[in-house]
């Protein structure tokens, strides 16, 4: 806390009694009230559907500043570590606080690739699940079942196996994820292979099969590995929350990061790439784009815009000029730069920025505009974007669970409410009531 903030205080009037609350600054962004003995000494909760307005933790992982389009790991501006750095020195960072040295890099690359294997049982596991298995189900249930494997790495008391836990998590869901997709398309799962990157080895698992060599393109894995960058954490969103809020009941990793998956399956969180895809691809033309956008402006047209605006950022993302530098060096590698859905986004994302109704309400591109199509260009079909996205986030939500697990009077989650139901009533036995 800030010095000069030790003695600022906030008061709060009820009724006609006045009660100060301490105020607490971060690095940068908004001052914070603390409110924690608010119950204690006025007798009353605070109502914040949703947290807008509620800080539920205190991190260092991860500064967003919504307003100014700005979004920092550990201080390092997100442009710079996805154009400069790897999707595992970002782990690194994430996980650590700095960014490793050559030495440390090389001995974490080492760590993860050592354990990209999964248990051979899992291929069983996964003959359980119906071939038209969504992937994400497949996910959420096969990361859970991991403790079902890994119980030399539960305790989340031991620092070591909290470590180890993190490195297989990291390793290990892109393998489950590639293997999720195989088994929806019915082709042979493919081992992990040491020898390649991370992004390479990913891509290598999903698209190669046994009966011929399968060689994977830089620029490909290069876009999918910035694609990782970008989306490795993003503060306390939805599914962030929701792993703090498992691990605070002292959950196994395991399982925290599959409550994790599972909220992150929904469209309003991680499925809104694919929304923003269908939406560009049911206006079909450049053509159809001014009927598009006079329906938008209907307020009684249930036509919605997909791919624009964001809860938390009130400028452009920060993360969506980047996603179009990748989308535009991916669709180019694979001789889609003609892609009519991408002719859509440009022409789209054009009137966006010089419209005024767009301007006035903010609704600029986000990074599900280009990703979706990005995705699609790379070759995964729509069921796999939520799961990519899973692979990405994995090491935030570890970052985020190993950060609340090292505080020292961590507390298990426990959210108020505002109770509208009815009052106290007294029962009355079945054979007396009307």
């Amino acid at each position: 806390m800030d010095a000069s903030n030790k003695s600022k205080t906030a008061t709060l009037t009820v009724g006609n009694k006045n009660y100060d609350f301490p105020v607490k600054s971060g690095t940068v962004g908004p001052d914070v009230i603390d409110i924690s003995s608010l119950y204690n000494q006025a007798g009353v909760f605070t109502y914040d559907p949703g947290f807008m307005a509620t800080a539920s933790c205190e991190s260092k992982i991860t500064y967003i500043d919504g307003d100014a389009g700005i979004l920092r790991y550990r201080g390092y501006p997100i442009e710079q570590i996805a154009e400069g750095g790897d999707f595992l020195e970002t782990c690194y960072l994430l996980l650590y606080g700095e960014l490793p040295t050559k030495a440390q890099k090389e001995d974490f690359d080492r760590r993860v690739t050592m354990h990209t294997m999964v248990h051979e049982q899992m291929a069983r596991f996964f003959q359980g699940f119906r071939r038209d298995a969504h992937p994400m189900a497949v996910m959420v249930a096969s990361v859970g079942a991991l403790a079902a494997f890994y119980h030399d790495s539960t305790d989340i008391n031991d620092p070591h196996q909290r470590m180890v836990a993190s490195m297989r998590m990291i390793a290990k869901v892109p393998t489950l994820a590639a293997m999720a997709y195989k088994y929806t398309i019915g082709q042979p799962f493919m081992y992990p292979k040491n020898s390649l990157d991370y992004a390479s080895n990913f891509m290598h698992m999903c698209f190669a099969v046994p009966c011929e060599e399968y060689k994977v393109n830089p620029v490909l894995a290069r876009a999918l590995d910035r694609i990782f960058i970008l989306h490795a954490d993003h503060e306390q969103n939805a599914s962030t929350s929701t792993v703090r809020g498992a691990g605070s009941s002292g959950a196994n990793p395991f399982a925290c990061i599959a409550a994790g998956i599972a909220c992150l399956w929904g469209p309003a969180h991680g499925g809104a790439n694919e929304a923003a895809l269908q939406m560009l691809s049911e206006i079909g033309s450049v053509d159809n784009i001014p009927e598009f956008i006079k329906e938008v402006k209907d307020k009684n047209s249930r036509v919605k815009l997909m791919g624009f605006g964001h809860r938390v950022y009130k400028n452009y993302d920060p993360r969506a000029k980047l996603m179009q530098k990748t989308c535009h060096e991916v669709l180019k590698e694979t001789g889609h730069q003609n892609d009519p859905v991408l002719k859509v986004a440009m022409e789209l994302e054009k009137i966006a920025l010089s419209d005024e109704y767009f301007i006035s309400r903010k609704l600029y591109p986000n990074v599900d505009f280009y990703s979706g199509i990005t995705l699609k260009a790379l070759g995964f079909p729509t069921s796999m974007f939520t799961v990519l996205f899973a692979v990405a986030r994995t090491v935030g939500w570890i970052s985020q669970w190993s950060e609340m697990i090292n505080e020292p009077n961590y507390k298990i989650a426990r959210p108020r409410q505002l109770y509208t139901g009815q009052a106290e009533r007294q029962y009355v036995q079945l054979d007396k009531r009307k």
